[in-house]
This record gives C-alpha cells, sequence and structure tokens, in this order.
C-alpha cells in the first residue's frame, strides 16, 4: 500500500544516516533534523518553540535513573522481542524517503514477508491502561520515517527497578496516515522555525 508516496520508497537500508555505536556522528546527525524523540513532545505550537530552542542551545538533559534503567533492560527485552517475533534489535538512524532531515533510530526493524517491522522498547514505573499518546507519535513517525505498516510495542513495568512479570507486555501498533500528517506537518513547521533562527 502506498501512501505519502506515488512511488515506493527505496530499501531502507540506503537511507542509514548513522550507527549509535559511533556516538558523535550520530548526536551531531540528530541534532540537524527531527527525529521520533523529538515528535513525540509535538502536540502544539508552544512544544515545536520548546523543541527548537533545545536543538539549537540543547537541553541540559543528561539522563536520570529511570533512563539508565531503560538503557540498561532493552537488550534484555530485545532479546525476548527477537526470540519471540524475529524482529533483531537497531542501532541506525534513518531518514525518510526524500526527506534527509525526518530522522528515526527504532528499537528493532526486521523485513517479514516484504514488508519492515519495527519494534519500540520502553521501561515504565506505571501500570499502563494504554499506551500513551507521546509514545504513539514516536511509533507512527518511526513508521512513516521507515515506510513500515506496523510497530511492536514492548513495555516491562517495574517496581523499584525490578520488573514486576517474567515477560514484557506487548501491543501492536498499525499505522496511521492521517496522524502521521499531522506530524510531518509540525515536523517541517519545527524545521522552519529552526532555519529562520
Amino acid at each position: 500500500m502506498l501512501s505519502l508516496w506515488d512511488e515506493p520508497a527505496p530499501d531502507h537500508t540506503a537511507r542509514v544516516v548513522a550507527h549509535s555505536d559511533d556516538r558523535v556522528a550520530w548526536l551531531r546527525a540528530r541534532s540537524r533534523g527531527v527525529t521520533a524523540t523529538d515528535v513525540a513532545r509535538l502536540s502544539s505550537i508552544r512544544a515545536i518553540e520548546a523543541i527548537a530552542y533545545e536543538k539549537l542551545n540543547g537541553s541540559g538533559f543528561g539522563g536520570n535513573v529511570y533512563t539508565d534503567h531503560g538503557q540498561a533492560r532493552e537488550p534484555e527485552i530485545a532479546r525476548w522481542v527477537s526470540a519471540q517475533y524475529g524482529i533483531a534489535p537497531s542501532r541506525a538512524l534513518y531518514h525518510a524517503h526524500g526527506e534527509p532531515l525526518h530522522l528515526a533510530t527504532p528499537d528493532g526493524l526486521s523485513v517479514q514477508a516484504g514488508s519492515v517491522v519495527l519494534c519500540e522498547i520502553k521501561t515504565t514505573s506505571h501500570a499502563w491502561r494504554s499506551i500513551p499518546r507521546s509514545y504513539l507519535r514516536q511509533v507512527w513517525w518511526q513508521q512513516y520515517v521507515l515506510g513500515a505498516e506496523r510497530t511492536l510495542f514492548v513495555w516491562e513495568q517495574h517496581r523499584d527497578f525490578v520488573p514486576v512479570a517474567p515477560e514484557p507486555q506487548f501491543r501492536w501498533i498499525e499505522r496511521d496516515d492521517n496522524e502521521i500528517h499531522i506530524l510531518v506537518g509540525l515536523a517541517n513547521r519545527l524545521l522552519d522555525v529552526i532555519s529562520a533562527r
């Protein structure tokens, strides 16, 4: 199914910008474009201003015990995803077809039956009844950038940084081109604000 374009996007492997193993190159590339992490926060015009400011001046956020825990647990959860669903961990930063500043680094990626399938991994201290909207925006942006139709969203709840269950929870998220269209518009406004300063 074609969406947003009249022709198929080239193979995603031709659109790798950097790898997170080369942290300097990865951070430099991310600072120049709009990432899925940025888009997760793109909920209003006020958010555009705040993100533009951080892109130009730095955020000052270097992580905390929650982000440290998530980084420590992600490889373990990724092994479970790979074993259960055949989605391999991914460390590459990609750009969207025809949009070199629209960027995403999915946590997992595979090609199944000719289609790109993604995975996004989170840890949380909360019991979620539904996936937070900011994470849905992140997933839809990744689907747009990679040309994917679905994403396995996986989360592990913890209490005092100890997992509460032997296996993580998960849900498939299907592509939503209406939401993606809105996000692309907001991302372009963000890039306009950045370039005007």
